[in-house]
């Protein structure tokens, strides 16, 4: 089964946090990645830009509109994801847990089923 592993991320909350802090969350995500590929569960991880550098892009009578920023005002944003393949939710869940942010108050992450990839139902 696949699961994509979803971190938001709390302007706020990340600011609030030490440069000692942040900085063990960092280096936590590499510790991760090395467990995560050794397992094999590793497909693939992304880490984003932020909503400043951003755009929504729609199509009204037949034309693009582009809008700078990010689609919804949030206090969140998605800072980055793994995506995973691994035995069952649970396993998921375990993994989840090993990723640093997790473990920061007010953070979590969000952990999804894949239904659908590759044009296809997974």
């Amino acid at each position: 089964m696949q699961f994509l592993l979803i971190m938001h991320v709390n302007p706020a909350i990340w600011e609030s946090l030490t440069e000692d802090e942040r900085n063990a969350v960092m280096t936590g995500h590499g510790k991760f990645i090395e467990t995560v590929k050794a397992s094999g569960e590793m497909i693939n991880t992304q880490a984003l830009a932020g909503p400043e550098e951003s755009a929504v892009v729609r199509v009204k009578d037949g034309r693009q509109v582009v809008t700078d920023g990010p689609y919804l005002e949030a206090k969140e944003h998605l800072g980055g994801f793994y995506l995973i393949e691994c035995a069952s939710r649970e396993r998921a869940y375990e993994l989840a847990a090993m990723i640093p942010d997790a473990a920061v108050p007010g953070l979590g992450v969000e952990v999804r089923r894949v239904i659908f990839a590759d044009g296809q139902p997974v």
